[in-house]
């Protein structure tokens, strides 16, 4: 979109500039954070639906978006493993969920974390033992967008009132993709997860925070420690018949 016909397209091109840049700086900064958001978001809505909250934390611990996690199956969870299969898909009619014929090519597979492992369970117990049920819709069971979701939870007033006034609801991916990364997960593991095409968009979550500069300048002090201390000299030898 040319940012010269958006309104206040200032504000606008700057925040699209941090993300290109940095969106590891559009993450959400803790667990704490995300619940409150998610609680908040509940609180606003007209019928306090508990799934505006869930599919929320559910896109901030997945690193996916939305509209992906939104309408999934029972049988795209593997509770064995906790892995989630994401396949893209659309909307044809009123009420409908189809997967695009592209799954095959677009689907990847997402580690389901500890903290949601609860939520997801009970969302699957609900849903019954059929494995085509779809999981985290809206409350009359239709597909939740970034659309619905926004307008469903009064969105921008709560993210404002919040102090995160920049997020938006692609923000809920990258605040899981930069804690992947900032556990460690390797980048090419890291790219699986994320669907991207290229590893250059990847590396971009990888940017280190202070604290780990430091332990880096720490490392190679003690490294340098190591090699300046004195060797002992070999004690005398000792002959034996």
């Amino acid at each position: 979109m040319n940012p010269a016909r958006v309104t206040g397209w200032q504000k606008l091109y700057k925040q699209a500039e941090d993300e290109l840049l940095d969106p590891r700086a559009l993450a959400l900064p803790d667990w704490e954070t995300l619940v409150t958001l998610a609680d908040a978001l509940v609180a606003a809505s007209h019928d306090e639906y508990r799934g505006w909250g869930e599919v929320v934390i559910f896109a901030a611990c997945a690193a996916a978006r939305i509209g992906e996690i939104s309408g999934r199956r029972v049988g795209d969870i593997d509770t064995t493993q906790w892995i989630l299969t994401v396949r893209r898909q659309t909307t044809p009619a009123p009420g409908g969920l189809t997967d695009k014929g592209t799954k095959g090519k677009r689907a990847r597979k997402v580690p389901i974390v500890g903290e949601i492992r609860p939520l997801v369970a009970q969302r699957i117990l609900s849903a019954g033992p059929n494995p085509d049920a779809r999981l985290f819709t809206g409350p009359r069971g239709g597909r939740i967008s970034t659309a619905v979701l926004r307008d469903a939870t009064h969105w921008d007033d709560v993210v404002t009132k919040l102090g995160y006034e920049h997020l938006r609801r692609h923000g809920l991916r990258h605040t899981a993709l930069t804690r992947f990364a900032d556990a460690g997960v390797q980048v090419h593991v890291l790219r699986r997860i994320a669907g991207h095409g290229s590893l250059t968009t990847t590396q971009r979550y990888l940017h280190p925070d202070v604290h780990k500069i430091t332990a880096a300048g720490a490392a190679l002090s003690a490294h340098f420690n190591v090699l300046r201390a004195p060797r002992s000299l070999p004690g005398p030898i000792v002959m034996t018949r």
